[in-house]
């Protein structure tokens, strides 16, 4: 059962003895999993303490109930705001966006229905994206007489600038098959087989490197603003850096062992 307060709830699930997931709901079922101030405060500071602890290997973020992942900012909240306090609201809901853009290990946006304004803002920080085949997307923030703005700057990114003008200016919803055409997400499936696509992408993510995922993860947004040469640049130095642990001489180690095994029969 959902808290009467909105709430941000933290799981943890341990899938090899190496291997731990963080799953983060936010909670506020009564209003679609919109985000007020106090919610994003809240789910700033929660990630702020995940993103401390080194023996994460991914995160799971979603919504709770089955109504929506989340349904966008608090609409109430944001009807009463000034021009400063206008700045200091989308303020927050940047840094929930950058939050998760640049928590340290891979994060898998679980959606779990409706997804509108800065709940899609959210799921396009996420490094991947399923969703129930039966969910809405859009940024309807015009229709409200505002502009979708910070992490809106990513959708050209995922869906190029010719879709992210159709959503961004027109305002209307569409659906999850469009969402994956699009490149919005990677994957719709039916509500029965979302748990089970989100396990499954949990256990490929569990064969990498944890130091590996976390570097990958990191030159990836680096490359998101490079221009080729630094990326490639940065890319050279990603590589060199991960020999600073023991990761890729044990795992390559036991790579060569499990072949040689093989090549004898055993």
């Amino acid at each position: 059962m959902s808290a009467a307060q909105p709430d941000v709830l933290i799981r943890f699930e341990t899938l090899a003895p190496d291997v731990r997931i963080a799953h983060v709901t936010l909670d506020n079922v009564r209003r679609a999993n919109s985000l007020n101030s106090s919610t994003m405060d809240l789910f700033v500071a929660r990630l702020a303490e995940l993103a401390r602890d080194d023996t994460l290997h991914a995160l799971v973020l979603t919504g709770a109930g089955e109504r929506a992942f989340i349904g966008g900012a608090d609409i109430g909240e944001m009807s009463g705001l000034d021009v400063e306090g206008a700045r200091r609201f989308i303020t927050r809901v940047h840094r929930c966006c950058e939050a998760v853009h640049h928590f340290p290990t891979p994060v898998i946006a679980r959606i779990n229905g409706v997804v509108l304004g800065a709940g899609l803002e959210l799921a396009a920080a996420c490094d991947l994206r399923v969703a129930v085949d039966t969910a809405r997307f859009g940024m309807p923030e015009v229709h409200l007489g505002i502009p979708s703005v910070v992490e809106a700057a990513l959708l050209p990114h995922l869906m190029g600038w010719g879709r992210a003008r159709e959503i961004l200016l027109l305002g209307e919803t569409f659906d999850a098959a469009q969402a994956v055409q699009w490149g919005v997400i990677e994957r719709a499936v039916p509500a029965d087989q979302l748990d089970a696509t989100v396990a499954g992408w949990l256990a490929s993510l569990a064969k990498g490197g944890r130091q590996a995922l976390r570097i990958q993860k990191k030159l990836i947004r680096a490359w998101e603003n490079l221009p080729r040469s630094e990326a490639i640049t940065a890319g050279i130095d990603a590589f060199a850096s991960a020999y600073r642990g023991p990761e890729p001489a044990a795992r390559m180690a036991a790579f060569n062992a499990a072949r040689a095994s093989a090549k004898r029969g055993g």
